[in-house]
């Protein structure tokens, strides 16, 4: 047990040295990130931002955005609540409200090919760029 222990502790010491992220202050990160924060999180506090391949922020309601270098945002994560519905393209919301009444959007990614949502039921479900549901997520 010792042993698993003393593995574990390195593997997790070697992943954080790996890690190149960088913590900002919001104020660093691009306007147009700020403003997306400020606009559909206002009121929520922002625990950290980190900088590396992509910002990283973490908000105090337990929410995650990622952000592409220009500000962009490409995940939005929601543990225990919902993603905020003027993130989410309409046709996506409609498909959702139609075929999961009872589910809310927790997780909502853009990708290259579309849109890639998680429910709080766990479903993965997948859009195109126009929002149309291509199929769920193995």
């Amino acid at each position: 047990m010792k042993k698993l222990f003393v593995v574990l502790l390195g593997l997790l010491t070697l992943n954080v040295f790996a890690s190149n992220d960088r913590p900002i202050t919001f104020k660093e990160l691009p306007q147009k990130a700020q403003t997306f924060i400020t606009t559909h999180f206002s009121g929520v506090e922002v625990l950290s931002a980190t900088v590396d391949d992509d910002y990283e922020v973490y908000l105090a309601n337990g929410t995650k955005v990622e952000f592409t270098l220009k500000g962009e945002w490409k995940e939005v994560k929601c543990p225990g609540s919902k993603v905020p519905d003027a993130i989410i393209p309409s046709a996506i919301s409609t498909y959702v409200k139609a075929n999961f009444p009872n589910n809310t959007i927790i997780k909502i990614e853009k990708k290259y090919s579309g849109y890639e949502v998680e429910l709080n039921n766990d479903m993965e479900l997948k859009f195109d760029k126009n929002g149309n549901f291509i199929g769920m997520d193995d």
